[in-house]
């Protein structure tokens, strides 16, 4: 845990947004079609701009797990696209420092994608 995140765990507001963050990530447990986990992004899209003033995120290991599986090429691109709104939103949250430090949790579900956008029709 990096010294910035035990800072922010005394934050009674960090540990708020920390858990509608959970709250948010339990949705994906639920889900058993491909619309519910468009749902599910949602919900996490919501709670992620709920609280725009912390660059550092919650959980960052489960959310780009959630995310990876979000973009399995079996599943339907309105999942892959919403998928990829939550990157760009978590991007602009977080800005390059910490993009930097965590970029390996969020290439797993990126870089697979990239093969299957480069299919031509």
């Amino acid at each position: 845990m990096d010294p910035e995140e035990q800072e922010l765990l005394g934050d009674y507001r960090y540990r708020n947004y920390s858990s509608a963050i959970e709250k948010a990530l339990r949705n994906f447990e639920s889900s058993s079609e491909w619309a519910d986990l468009i749902s599910s992004l949602g919900k996490l899209n919501k709670a992620l701009q709920s609280n725009l003033k912390y660059s550092l995120l919650p959980r960052r290991l489960i959310i780009s797990k959630r995310l990876s599986q979000c973009l399995h090429p079996a599943l339907p691109s309105g999942v892959h696209l919403k998928a990829l709104e939550t990157y760009e939103i978590i991007f602009k949250i977080i800005g390059t420092k910490w993009l930097a430090k965590d970029l390996f949790l969020y290439s797993s579900g990126l870089f697979p994608l990239l093969a299957n956008a480069a299919m031509s029709v």
